[in-house]
């Protein structure tokens, strides 16, 4: 009670503090001769306020304290420590105050890392930062508090959702939120250069590091939500179109096209649009996410909550951000001389701007594929659901083009450019179609679109190796990138042509054989935990090249909340992943039986974190030292 009661009013006094700020901002932009020192100190007070808020809800759900109503519909006593923090955030009150708090640091760490930079422009960031923490506070303190009061004092807690009582999925939330908040100091930023005019190349350097930071981690916090949903959820695959996944995915792809731009705008000063709308753009979808996740209007197993009330305040806010926006891109962004210059066909920035249209139609699709239903529901009353299929077919096609500016573009040089070791560019693309052609000849598959996709995969994949041999360290974060996404094509399209699966019901004692395995189903086992019972199937597997395994899914049934889940057994090996779950059939003695081969599962991870390290590589260079 005590813990609840101290967060609660950490948040009325960093509301405050927020305010302060606001007004010394505004103060402090008039009388431009030096930074008000007490700026810096109640920037820091309001990110301790949000900090001892934060620790109190862990308090309370650490010590169960039932009289605080989110730890009562989010935990219970049997629940693991670990699991009872991590709960703080596997909620939409204490994933709100999670954002507030990173929102907050951010924008301390901002104030600190950028001492060289103009003070106006330091002064109206925090500002603009300002009005999305002001914002949040209200948002929390008026809909969502995590701190409110029941009485009488339950004795026990409602639970967490045992699905989300994992070790991944505790921490891929915080990261996801650093990757999410992140892009609004990119926001903030870029609104206060455009009003003082200060889109340049100098900026371009400065902002870079914060786009990087947050497209790091955006891009592991993906990884870590796609490994969970793989194993934990027992969909047996690395995406599935989820809308919540897509909601992430979204704000990743702009990013990376930023993350382009920018690389161009640090050589030319051109592109300021574009970086502009995108940095707006970056924020504005993951507002959307938090829109969509919290509205009640996803139907996902991601979704935090289900409340209109908590979706139109955000919805509200969400269009304020963007009506700013507007308004200042439209009335403070004067396009410089040398935007009105036209690229030469062959050059490096062409060859970057091609690939961002390309990454903006990707957008595009998953935006409609995402929301589509969403209004149709709310025109027609009509729920429908869109699915791979639709994606697929509107993006595969364009992936291969997409491929081959990756591999070509970082050949070329900037302004003006020649293609440089033609000949060898074209034996490699020669090479890599051959080399496509005899793995997808013999398989039942379409034969085209393999055949073309996985050419221009290798075609990348094979001209970044061949530059870490030959350009030694130079560029070695764009190498590792680029190598990581052409690996992450090849095990895309490896696991979907050689990806077996066999679906049965089976009772104890049963065998199926099929021309290539046998399953046998030897016996079940169960197990008392202190929070769920688990039924354990045993089973054997065999293969044709008389290789024996044995399996052993679950299927727990947790006491609180009461909830059956699936635990599948997954098999790993440095090329296969075997895969197996059971769940229950109705009303018989029966099993449901999923048995899946998964080709090269292990590579779409290590390539995602390949990715991840270009990043990495690229943020520490020591270009961010000067």
């Amino acid at each position: 009670m005590l813990s609840s009661s101290i967060g609660y009013y950490s948040l009325i006094l960093g509301l405050i503090s927020s305010l302060f700020l606001v007004y010394l901002s505004l103060k402090s932009f008039r009388d431009h001769h030096f930074l008000n020192t007490k700026i810096l100190s109640f920037t820091f007070l309001q990110f301790m306020f949000v900090m001892t808020s934060f620790i109190s809800l862990i308090v309370s759900f650490v010590l169960s304290d039932f009289s605080n109503e989110t730890v009562f519909n989010n935990s219970h006593t049997t629940k693991p420590i670990f699991y009872k923090i991590a709960g703080v955030w596997g909620n939409h009150e204490g994933s709100l105050l999670l954002w507030l708090l990173v929102l907050t640091l951010f924008t301390l760490i901002f104030l600190l890392k950028t001492k060289g930079q103009p003070l106006k422009y330091r002064i109206l960031t925090i500002l603009f930062q300002q009005i999305i923490i002001i914002g949040f506070f209200i948002f929390i303190i008026k809909t969502s508090s995590p701190f409110n009061y029941i009485f009488p004092i339950p004795k026990e807690g409602l639970g967490l959702n045992p699905i989300l009582q994992d070790p991944i999925l505790a921490i891929h939330p915080p990261i996801l939120y650093l990757g999410y908040v992140g892009s609004s100091i990119i926001f903030s930023s870029a609104l206060a250069a455009t009003v003082l005019g200060l889109i340049t190349k100098k900026w371009a350097s400065h902002i870079k590091k914060w786009v990087l930071a947050s497209w790091i981690f955006l891009t592991l916090g993906i990884l870590l939500g796609s490994v969970w949903a793989y194993y934990e959820l027992g969909w047996g695959g690395f995406w599935f179109w989820d809308p919540v996944e897509n909601v992430s995915l979204m704000p990743w792809l702009v990013l990376t096209t930023l993350l382009h731009c920018i690389l161009v705008l640090q050589k030319r000063l051109i592109l300021t649009s574009w970086v502009i709308i995108l940095s707006i753009s970056t924020f504005t979808l993951s507002m959307s996410g938090t829109f969509l996740v919290r509205s009640g209007i996803l139907n996902s197993v991601h979704t935090f909550a289900n409340d209109p009330e908590r979706g139109i305040y955000i919805l509200i806010f969400l269009f304020s951000l963007i009506f700013l926006s507007i308004i200042i891109f439209f009335f403070f962004h004067k396009k410089n001389e040398s935007e009105n210059e036209s690229f030469f066909w062959l050059s490096k920035e062409s060859a970057i701007l091609i690939n961002n249209w390309f990454m903006m139609y990707f957008l595009s699709v998953v935006l409609i594929g995402t929301v589509y239903p969403i209004f149709l529901d709310v025109i027609t009353s009509e729920k429908i659901s869109v699915g791979p299929p639709f994606y697929h077919k509107l993006i595969i096609p364009f992936l291969v083009p997409f491929l081959i500016f990756m591999a070509i573009g970082p050949k070329l040089k900037w302004i003006k450019s020649n293609i440089e070791n033609k000949i060898n560019l074209i034996l490699a693309l020669i090479f890599s179609i051959l080399v496509s052609f005899l793995i997808v000849r013999n398989f039942n598959v379409n034969f085209l679109i393999n055949l073309t996709i996985i050419s221009g995969a290798l075609y990348l994949f094979f001209i970044t190796i061949r530059d870490f041999f030959i350009k030694k360290n130079k560029n070695n974060s764009q190498k590792i990138a680029h190598f990581g996404f052409s690996l992450l094509i090849l095990s895309i399209m490896f696991n979907n042509i050689f990806s077996s699966e066999i679906i049965t019901n089976l009772k104890v004692g049963e065998i199926l054989e099929t021309s290539n395995t046998k399953i046998t189903f030897n016996d079940i086992n169960q197990k008392n935990e202190k929070n769920y019972k688990s039924i354990i199937g045993s089973f054997i597997i065999e293969t044709k090249n008389e290789k024996v395994e044995k399996f052993k899914p679950e299927l727990r049934i947790y006491n609180q909340p009461i909830i059956i889940t699936s635990e599948a057994d997954i098999k790993t090996t440095l090329l296969t992943d075997k895969f197996m779950t059971i769940n229950v059939v109705q009303n018989q003695d029966y099993f449901n039986v999923r048995y899946q081969v998964k080709p090269f599962m292990i590579w779409i991870w290590l390539s995602v974190i390949l990715i991840s390290l270009g990043g990495i590589i690229s943020f520490f260079k020591k270009e961010y030292e000067k």
